[in-house]
């Protein structure tokens, strides 16, 4: 099964689950900053890996297959797991971190089998705000953290992702990322995940 790790997209896919699996890592020792660093650059990979699958030729279905189940347990982890598990590590494991976590895993859960059986909407929507919206939502709140008060960001940020987590199974339709779309992440991901990593040296 190991094989087909070596198309390119699926090598990609596995880069952003090992950002991943370090961002959990992070999280869990209490070096949230670069958690959220790291998993910027699981959104990255996650990102890129379809804009190369869609670009190589001749690509086996079977590997694309195998690309397609990948995804989407590295989309789950990135987007659900960690965000669940910096909300609870935030709020000290706090009665509304439990809801949260909860409600992100479930949402994450839904919407992903979902995506898996019916895809987009005819437009060429998703339905519902895509957990790739997670971590660049967790990582401006952390950019801004120093301009809040501490007891209120503690108690806002778990409220924030309980309310990304009912959008992510909601009736919203939201646009396919086009190319400036993709351009503004990759800026936006560079540039908080070094601010961040910067400051959790200080």
């Amino acid at each position: 099964m190991l094989k087909y790790l070596w198309d390119p997209a699926n090598a990609i896919t596995t880069g952003g689950l090992l950002f991943s699996s370090a961002s959990l890592f992070l999280a869990l020792s209490d070096h949230l900053e670069l958690s959220i660093a790291a998993a910027l650059w699981a959104v990255l990979c996650d990102h890129l890996d379809g804009i190369v699958a869609a670009r190589t030729k001749d690509r086996h279905p079977d590997v694309a297959k195998m690309g397609k189940s990948l995804d989407g347990f590295a989309d789950i982890i990135y987007g659900a797991v960690l965000p669940a598990t910096i909300v609870i590590q935030l709020s000290r494991a706090s009665v509304l971190a439990l809801v949260t976590a909860t409600a992100l895993l479930a949402a994450g859960a839904i919407r992903l089998s979902y995506f898996a059986n019916f895809g987009k909407s005819a437009d060429g929507r998703f339905l519902g705000v895509p957990l790739s919206y997670d971590v660049p939502v967790m990582a401006a709140a952390f950019v801004v953290r120093p301009l809040v008060p501490s007891e209120l960001f503690v108690t806002l940020t778990p409220g924030i992702f309980l309310v990304l987590a009912g959008l992510h199974v909601s009736s919203i339709r939201v646009p396919s990322p086009n190319t400036a779309m993709y351009v503004a992440i990759t800026i936006f991901a560079i540039v908080a995940s070094t601010i961040l990593a910067l400051r959790s040296l200080d």
